[in-house]
């Protein structure tokens, strides 16, 4: 741990680790030269994988080495392992940006402050290597992965997905699968056995003395040919053993042969060196001072030390050092329970409680075998201290031993309830609901029977059964309505939320039994809250109608708007109240909620839910025509999405796809989408991908497929803005010759434009009136489209009303009037990069006998999503370090990317950049 300059020149490559080898080596050398290199090493216990990390050390001449090495009794203390690795680091706090400097040191325990995000967390962490790097090239090397706690593990991997431009190197070594700690599409290594030749060779290297040759072929194909029980496995067998090759049971793992093998060596030592390794066992840094002061609270003197580190099991230094994590596991597995106790109330005695009260809490949790009031008031209090911090895994796991030591029966079912909603915010939903099942709630006060009912039905919301969900979170609210009214209709809006979210997968209470339940809801206590109106306001849209409902959603809109609702309320509903502005097309609302909703999260780093306020905002983003910029929203969402294993589908691109109108690449993502969705029962997701797909194909002209996804859209329970897509369903069935299901889509269309009475929805009917009559009455029907929607930003559907029109009037034989409407629709089209509509608009263009302009090269076309998020941010006079902020990048990065931009717009400094990107 901690660390240290690299070795000092190259070393032999490791026996049968050639091809892995040179994969450091070239990653040590990638570093040097300034490129950000990652390698994650995966592999049984004993495969290699720590050899190979003391390989790549000792290749780091002339780099700075940091390292980590996760220990399994560590793996509940808040961003202990981060903690370890940056130590030696945090003198260079103070050049990071304030944000990254508070959520930096809040996590690492170096001062009390609000809970830090762990993402504001991981850009701390990777500007604060950056920093190191500018001075001496540095590799991190980070062993036992799955040991690691699981905030430290996931912001390592955060920083690991965002080294390109950094001298910066990062080798993982973890036991198990790396998607499950976040290290997922990562360079990976997966270690094997040694071949047998080489296996032979190790092995033959370890025996002190002849073996017959069947039995060596015996121990290489039982241990596959791993090294460490190539190594050790012969030193834990007698003599008769040896010769006959008996006692290698197959039934038994490799790990757990080569552990059984360190649990019998440590047996014939003395006594105190037993105890002495369990007390270094139990103690997480390797810090020598409390291992030697605990051991002398047992009375165990320093010469207990020497048989165990002349069996070459332990070394005592600067840091206390295991052979092998199989070792520190087989000095602690294989002690008695009393024992074990011992050990950690020693090591409690010796931890000071003002530096390190988690760590001292936690050995006095292990060390105490039955109730303990007094310890379990402890653990609370260093649970809230791990929530400050953002160690949500480790509150969760301090609650839960509190609950097992609590003398109090009641108490004991609260704190389980409390550890259950730990679980759930910190994603172990297994763990979460196995504590809910063993709650009695007829033992509990009325308000915790209530987060009970609340906690199933998000666990299972969250679990991604949205038919249960909507049943417990009714059930709740409804158990919830004698004794907290607030709570209970906050259950009854997550109800409303969950049901739209499942749609057709929302089993026996539907949408529209959730909507009545909550109407007959009791009102709220006092003054109507923002979230109270957005209650009342939803309810009464699914259950009587836009013309019922719309003043109320304006006025839960506005609440929402002015900005004086608690910020924790807004960070919970701000999504729901875009869904008013969307139910009731107010597009300036649905704008400025969605940027609140973004702001506000990337203020407070609640970045977990930030994919969403994005999808949404790229939703109206694509709606105005800015193509381009709801690409570059739907990346940043993506994005995030990836370094938090978050799996919310950006339906988004479904429709970004579809406008854009390059059936290729559109048709396979949205039938991909629909398919996951329908798997996964998200019914709303089914709705917009088919949605999109009609958008698609009427683009196209091809109507009959649009109308059949159109139809599909249409079959699926609705949700807040379904009326929205309608004049989909409208032009599809005109087009495929459908004209009563025309007929009936447009007067569902009319009842809620009528009802809205601005510019925007009464534009979209009046076109979609016009397409439907076909008659000499639709002339004035276009032309009033084609006004209203001129006074929008929804340049969308304004140029599809020129196109319209402009079809029109070409069946007329007005083709003069026409081709002015079709060259305005083609314009726009090429404008928004509408190709399909664009074609569309030009064939009808060439049959008036004109010819279409040809789309320009945009010069802009080249730059990625980031690059040209970057390109806008820098334009706007945002700094390279304020830029890595917003995007969680660093400094460094930004400043590669930059460089990329200006090749591309040929342009050579940011002054150039508006006028490049505007061209």
């Amino acid at each position: 741990m901690g660390s240290a300059d690299g070795g000092s020149g190259p070393k032999l490559r490791l026996l049968g680790r050639g091809a892995e080898c040179e994969a450091i080596d070239g990653l040590v050398q990638a570093v040097r030269t300034g490129d950000g290199r990652v390698v994650v090493l995966s592999g049984e216990p004993g495969v290699g994988k720590t050899a190979l990390l003391e390989y790549a050390r000792d290749q780091a001449f002339g780099c700075r080495v940091a390292s980590v090495s996760g220990i399994q009794s560590e793996m509940e203390l808040a961003f202990a392992g981060l903690h370890q690795l940056c130590s030696s680091m945090l003198d260079r706090l103070e050049r990071l940006p304030e944000p990254q400097q508070d959520a930096l040191t809040t996590a690492c325990g170096i001062r009390a402050g609000p809970p830090p995000d762990l993402f504001l967390v991981g850009l701390g962490v990777l500007s604060l290597l950056a920093e190191v790097a500018e001075e001496q090239p540095l590799v991190c090397l980070v062993d036992d992965v799955q040991w690691l706690d699981r905030a430290s593990s996931l912001t390592l991997a955060f920083v690991a997905r965002r080294l390109l431009a950094e001298r910066i190197g990062m080798v993982f070594a973890t036991r198990d699968d790396a998607q499950a700690h976040g290290l997922a599409g990562l360079p990976e290594l997966a270690l094997h056995g040694l071949g047998d030749a080489d296996a032979l060779t190790l092995l033959r290297g370890a025996l002190t003395g002849p073996l017959d040759p069947a039995v060596m072929d015996r121990i290489v194909a039982d241990t596959h040919g791993n090294p460490l029980a190539l190594l050790e496995l012969p030193r834990a067998m007698s003599p008769p053993e040896l010769a006959g090759g008996y006692g290698l049971p197959s039934s038994t793992s490799v790990a757990g042969r080569i552990e059984d093998g360190f649990i019998r060596r440590i047996a014939l030592l003395p006594s105190d060196t037993r105890r002495l390794l369990l007390v270094a066992s139990a103690e997480p840094v390797g810090d020598p001072v409390l291992v030697w002061r605990a051991a002398a609270g047992l009375g165990i003197e320093n010469r207990a030390a020497t048989p165990a580190i002349d069996e070459g099991l332990i070394r005592f230094g600067r840091q206390v050092v295991f052979h092998h994590p199989l070792v520190r596991s087989a000095a602690y597995r294989g002690a008695s329970e009393a024992d074990r106790q011992a050990a950690h109330r020693a090591l409690a005695g010796v931890t000071d409680a003002a530096d390190y009260p988690d760590r001292r809490s936690w050995h006095l949790a292990k060390s105490t075998a039955g109730p303990d009031e007094g310890v379990a008031a402890e653990l609370e209090r260093a649970a809230t201290r791990a929530r400050e911090r953002g160690g949500l895994t480790a509150a969760a796991a301090f609650v839960e031993r509190a609950a097992t030591l609590s003398t109090d029966p009641t108490r004991r079912l609260e704190r389980m309830v409390m550890a259950a909603e730990g679980h759930l915010q910190a994603g172990s939903l297994e763990r979460g609901l196995g504590l809910l099942a063993a709650v009695d709630t007829q033992r509990l006060d009325p308000s915790w029977s209530g987060r009970v009912w609340l906690l199933r039905g998000l666990i299972a919301f969250v679990a991604g059964d949205g038919a249960a969900a909507v049943k417990l979170l009714v059930d709740a609210g409804q158990r919830l309505e004698t004794f907290d009214v607030s709570m209970a209709r906050e259950a009854y809006l997550q109800a409303l939320s969950v049901a739209v979210y499942a749609g057709r997968f929302a089993g026996d209470v539907d949408l529209y039994e959730v909507a009545r339940i909550a109407r007959a809801a009791p009102p709220p206590i006092g003054p109507a809250r923002a979230v109270d109106l957005l209650l009342d306001g939803l309810a009464l849209l699914v259950d009587a109608g836009l013309d019922k409902a719309a003043a109320l959603l304006r006025r839960a809109g506005n609440a929402f708007r002015r900005g004086d609702t608690p910020v924790r309320e807004d960070l919970r509903w701000l999504r729901l109240a875009c869904a008013t502005a969307s139910a009731t097309w107010d597009h300036e609302s649905w704008y400025a909620l969605a940027c609140r909703d973004i702001q506000l999260r990337r203020d407070n780093g609640a970045l977990a839910f930030l994919p969403i306020a994005l999808n949404n905002l790229a939703l109206l983003v694509v709606l105005q025509g800015d193509l381009g910029g709801a690409a570059v929203l739907l990346a940043e969402a993506e994005d995030i999405n990836e370094v938090t294993g978050s799996e919310y589908t950006l339906y988004g691109a479904s429709l970004l796809a579809a406008l854009r109108g390059r059936e290729g690449d559109a048709a396979p993502l949205i039938d991909a989408t629909v398919t996951s969705a329908a798997a996964e029962g998200r019914g709303h997701v089914v709705r917009a991908a088919n949605w999109a797909l009609a958008t698609l194909y009427n683009g196209l002209g091809q109507y009959d497929r649009a109308f059949a996804a159109a139809r599909e859209a249409d079959a699926q329970p609705p949700d807040w803005a379904w009326d929205l897509y309608l004049h989909e369903l409208v032009e599809a069935a005109v087009r495929a010759g459908e004209l009563d299901i025309a007929t009936e889509a447009l007067d569902r269309l009319a009842t809620t434009t009528g009802a809205l009475g601005t510019d925007w929805p009464l534009g979209v009917e009046a076109r979609s009136r016009a397409l439907v009559i076909g008659s000499a009455a639709a002339e004035d029907l276009y032309r009033e489209a084609i006004d209203r929607l001129g006074r929008t930003p929804m340049r969308v559907e304004l140029a599809r009303a020129h196109l319209l029109f402009g079809e029109w009037l070409r069946r007329e034989r007005r083709r003069r009037d026409a081709r002015e409407q079709l060259r305005t629709a083609h314009e726009l089209f090429l404008e928004m990069d509408m190709e399909a509509f664009a074609e569309r608009a030009a064939r009808e263009l060439r049959a008036t006998g004109a010819t279409a302009r040809k789309r320009s090269v945009d010069t802009s076309g080249d730059l990625t999503p980031q690059e040209a998020q970057i390109a806008q941010l820098a334009s706007e006079g945002l700094s390279n370090p304020e830029i890595g902020s917003r995007l969680f990048l660093s400094p460094r990065t930004v400043e590669y990317h930059l460089g990329k931009v200006f090749t591309k717009l040929q342009i050579r400094s940011r002054t150039e950049l508006a006028g490049a990107l505007s061209s």
